[in-house]
């Protein structure tokens, strides 16, 4: 999901204005239970709203409010798209970790022929939006423990045989208490996890993002890994020194212009973790040998941890 604010426009390459009229389309009353209030954001695949569970709201919940996953209005006459949706609620629902945002339940709403998923409703903003305020990377007081959670939620998330697919900024947000991964929309369960689950034709799906896809990825690698790793690699270089590692190129071009030999150390990394983090970075995957475990044990040993704690408003 991408957050929908137009400020992005400007800040971000690459991001589209948000179609309201398309968007109007959906009736504001799903499955006889989902109030849709307002859009949240929409990415390439995938629309999110916000949305009141009127069940929830009739027992006397305080808080019936919930996110509503649904297919990009492109996607929805595609074959097998609602598949695909239900892929990424049954890879979500294997997670368990207070870094990844829960998905609830799958619904369809028959009257409209429509799926989608309901997730927690983070109240927070997106990473990206932390970046474009903060253009030369924020503090390590900072970094420390953004990084320490992404890695915890992606560690979790290779335990439980879940890849990913597309870690970047946009699907990170920033919640009260910690980081967010959410949209595990073009992610795949590992060899032998979930060996039931609907075997997709993705060809039509070209979804990857370009700066943060690792170049076997681009050129026609199964997802890995080393693939997530490169990935989060990307972010956390992108926090440390506001910069993306590689000035927003794709891995290939990046490699064909020799630029992971001169990649340099961001000023708010400790020396001790270069070592680790360039290595996430290899434009080799044979030299991308590092989990998100060992990153997370490297991350952990450097002093001065601070709470999170809504600090990286400061």
């Amino acid at each position: 999901m991408t957050v929908s604010q137009p400020w992005l426009q400007g800040c971000l390459p690459g991001i589209e204005p948000v179609s309201t009229a398309r968007l109007s389309e959906l009736p504001l009353l799903l499955a006889q239970r989902y109030r849709v209030e307002r859009l949240l954001g929409a990415g390439a695949m995938g629309v999110v709203y916000r949305a009141r569970d009127l069940l929830h709201e009739q027992f006397g919940d305080p808080a019936p409010w919930v996110a509503l996953k649904l297919l990009n209005p492109d996607f929805v006459d595609i074959t097998d798209a609602s598949a695909l949706l239900y892929n990424e609620f049954v890879l979500m629902r294997r997670l368990c970790h207070p870094c990844v945002v829960r998905t609830y339940s799958f619904e369809v709403d028959s009257a409209c022929a429509r799926t989608f998923m309901t997730q927690e409703l983070i109240e927070g903003t997106s990473l990206d939006w932390l970046l474009c305020e903060r253009p030369e990377g924020v503090s390590w007081s900072v970094l420390q423990p953004m990084a320490i959670g992404l890695l915890e939620a992606l560690a979790h998330a290779h335990r439980r045989g879940v890849l990913h697919g597309d870690v970047k900024p946009g699907n990170v947000l920033l919640a009260e208490d910690g980081p967010r991964l959410f949209d595990f929309g073009l992610g795949r369960p590992m060899a032998g996890v979930l060996p039931g689950l609907a075997q997709l034709d993705r060809s039509r799906v070209k979804a990857w993002t370009p700066a943060y896809a690792a170049a076997e990825l681009l050129e026609g690698a199964p997802l890995s890994v080393a693939t997530d790793i490169y990935a989060l690699g990307c972010v956390l270089y992108e926090l440390a020194s506001g910069r993306h590692p590689f000035h927003r190129l794709d891995a290939l071009k990046a490699r064909a212009q020799g630029l992971g030999r001169t990649l340099g150390r961001p000023a708010q990394l400790p020396n001790r973790l270069w070592p680790v983090l360039r290595q996430a970075l290899s434009l080799d995957p044979g030299q991308r040998n590092i989990d998100a475990d060992q990153l997370l044990e490297a991350f952990r040993k450097v002093p001065f941890r601070c709470r999170w704690s809504r600090f990286w408003q400061r």
